[in-house]
Formats: C-alpha cells, structure tokens, sequence
C-alpha cells in the first residue's frame, strides 16, 4: 500500500519572460510534444524531485514519458521523503519506475537523508554508476556527465579530479552535465556554490549546457560564466527542471541571466541532442498550458 502524505497549497502562478533563443508560451496537450526533424540524433528527456506519494504529479510526468522515447535522465530526489528503498518502491517505482531500464540518474539530498544514500544506489543498481555515483556516458555525438552534487565536488577532491580526467579523455564538440544541485538559482531553495569548481573546470573545456533540479519548478538561464556573467560566445546554459511530481514551489529572488521562469506546471525537460548543437523543450502536463522551446549551438 503507498504511502500517503499529505501537503499544504503551493503556488501555482507562472512567471515567465522571453529568451534570446525561442519563445515561451501557452500551448495545449496535444502540442507540447516537438515533432520529429531533420537531422536530430538522440532524445534526453527527465527531471528532478519526482516522487512524492499522495501527489499525482509523479504518474503525470510518468505518462509524458511514456509517448517520448529515447533515454530518461533523473535529477535528484527521486523518491521522498528521505530516499530509502521504501520510498523507491512505493513513490518512484509505481510511476517512472515503468522507464528504470532506460534512466539515467543522479541522486539529491533527499537521498543522502537515509546513510550513504543506499536506497538510491540499492533500487538503480549499476545503472547509478559507481559507488560515489558520478560516471560519464556517450550519447549519440555528445559527450554526457552525471555528476553527484551531494558529495565533495571542491579543488582537490576526487570527484572534481575525475572531472577534469573524464572531460581531457573525451574530447567532443558537445558537451553537457547534469546534478542535483545547481550553481545558479531563482527558486525556493536558491544556487549553492558547491559545485562552482566544478562549473569552472566545465567552462574552461567548453561544456554547453548543465541541467539541474532542487528547486521545485523551471528555470532557463542564458549561456554565462562560472560567476554568473553573461558570455554568449562560451557560456554554458543552464536548465532548472525540478518538476518532476514534488510541491512546486515559489521564486524567492530572481538571479541575473535567468531567461524563463514558471512554478505551475509539472512537466519533463525534453532535450534533442544533434552533431552540432541541441533544441529544447519543457514538457508540460496535460492541462498545464506553460512550455518553453529555443534551440542552441555547440562552442
């Protein structure tokens, strides 16, 4: 029997803007899916902070799955409250736990509530990568990397010396990683300079976009700096998609570079990856009338 859980209101008010790269804009179910075209290569398609038992967001960004194919990535706190196996089993896995074989994932905080995060790493098996749960993959042309945002990522540390191993021995012309936790945040839970060096080490080798969650809604950056200056000529975009099921949350203050921005709709981040570049688009729920598409080309 699943836990029930329940929870307060949350604000459902959208706040979006205009980017430099596409427009933002209602558009109905039936249409938020971008079809297929010429020349694109894979589909990277996910979110973050999905599994909330009593909420049925979760089974809603599960059904947009179901009609996108390619490989699903997730971005941290997957199944609440605190990650355990329990949790897995009866928060996550009745719902995007249908696409475990195709997923990808990267743990949150919340996972690191049970010790060592051992239902995380119990419930994805191998595909969690190693036991410190960071790896890097081919997809199509693009060089992908999962990165662990909830342990040590600072100069020195084994992780961010894996870093710059992973990005030296894997030269490609499209780059991009996905973590937990970002840098650079407008929501609820804000940025965290945690992962700054390692944002720093990404720029230098010309990494192009960064995806992240924590933050319960969505949130596009335009390409800037590892200090959050604008750079269109190196910078790396970052998407926010914590929208995967949890309680969508406010905007506290808005960061410099954010582009778009909505807290009202559930929806996947669906990411189309080609030789020279990538589109994108969020993904919303049925009846939720919020997306966004632009496109990008690699450095």
């Amino acid at each position: 029997m699943a836990r029930r859980v329940s929870v307060g209101a949350f604000l459902v008010v959208a706040s979006a803007c205009r980017g430099s790269d596409g427009p933002s804009g209602p558009t109905g179910p039936d249409a938020s899916v971008l079809p297929p075209m010429p020349g694109l290569v894979e589909t990277f398609v996910g979110a973050g902070d999905i599994g909330w038992c009593g909420l049925p967001g979760a089974d809603m960004t599960a059904a947009l799955l179901d009609r996108i194919g390619g490989t699903v990535f997730t971005l941290g706190d997957n199944a609440y409250p605190s990650g355990s196996f329990r949790d897995f089993a009866e928060c996550y896995d009745p719902s995007w736990g249908r696409h475990k074989a195709r997923t990808r994932p990267t743990p949150g905080n919340h996972e690191y509530e049970t010790p060592g995060a051992a239902g995380y790493f119990a419930y994805f098996g191998a595909s969690a990568g190693p036991p410190d749960g960071y790896y890097g993959f081919r997809l199509g042309s693009w060089h992908i990397i999962a990165l662990n945002s909830e342990i040590s990522a600072f100069p020195g540390s084994p992780q961010l010396e894996w870093l710059r191993r992973e990005l030296a021995a894997n030269p490609t012309r499209c780059t991009l990683a996905y973590f937990h936790t970002p840098v650079f945040g407008s929501g609820s839970n804000g940025g965290n300079t945690h992962m700054q060096a390692a944002w720093t080490v990404m720029y230098a080798s010309g990494v192009d976009v960064i995806v992240n969650a924590h933050n319960h809604s969505y949130e596009r950056f335009a390409p800037q700096d590892p200090d959050g200056r604008l750079d269109a000529a190196r910078g790396i975009r970052q998407f926010t998609a914590g929208t995967g099921g949890a309680p969508l949350t406010p905007f506290a203050v808005i960061r410099p570079n954010s582009e778009v921005r909505d807290n009202s709709a559930w929806g996947v981040l669906r990411l189309t990856l080609r030789a020279d570049g990538y589109e994108w688009q969020f993904v919303p729920v049925a009846a939720q009338a919020f997306s966004d598409r632009g496109s990008g080309t690699c450095h």
